[in-house]
């Protein structure tokens, strides 16, 4: 019993640690998804619309990666960092939540989880923005 209990736990972990390691990629994911969702919906079948998602996210990471990188005017270069950074704080906040849903009976103390996560999230991604786009941060 306690093993599984250790393995959980273990196992946990590895999600929270991939999460945030993929965190970067957020905006693009949903972009790409939204992209596959409107495709599918208009009538481009499974695999066109997967196609159309997955050319979508490419383009999107693409471009945010060029102007990130082109960009010189420090004001503009922090939005688009917030730009590419914002989605990942979300999904670091849900997946917080996630976790902490049945944990954490502390309404208040499950959102103070959830913001820190959040911000953690968004914070990873600026960082591994900053040192190289797609690249872990060093």
């Amino acid at each position: 019993m306690v093993a599984v209990m250790f393995m959980s736990v273990a196992l946990v972990a590895l999600l929270c640690v991939i999460a945030y390691t993929l965190a970067v990629y957020a905006l693009p994911f949903m972009l790409g998804l939204t992209a596959a969702q409107f495709a599918y919906q208009t009538g481009s079948g499974l695999i066109g619309a997967g196609l159309v998602g997955l050319f979508a996210a490419g383009i999107a990471f693409g471009v945010l990666a060029v102007l990130f990188e082109t960009i010189r005017i420090p004001i503009v270069r922090l939005i688009v960092a917030l730009i590419f950074a914002a989605p990942a704080a979300v999904a670091g906040y849900a997946l917080v939540h996630g976790v902490t849903k049945e944990a954490v009976p502390s309404d208040i103390w499950r959102q103070i989880f959830c913001v820190v996560g959040g911000g953690f999230a968004g914070m990873s991604a600026l960082a591994r923005l900053a040192s190289g786009v797609g690249q872990p941060a060093r």
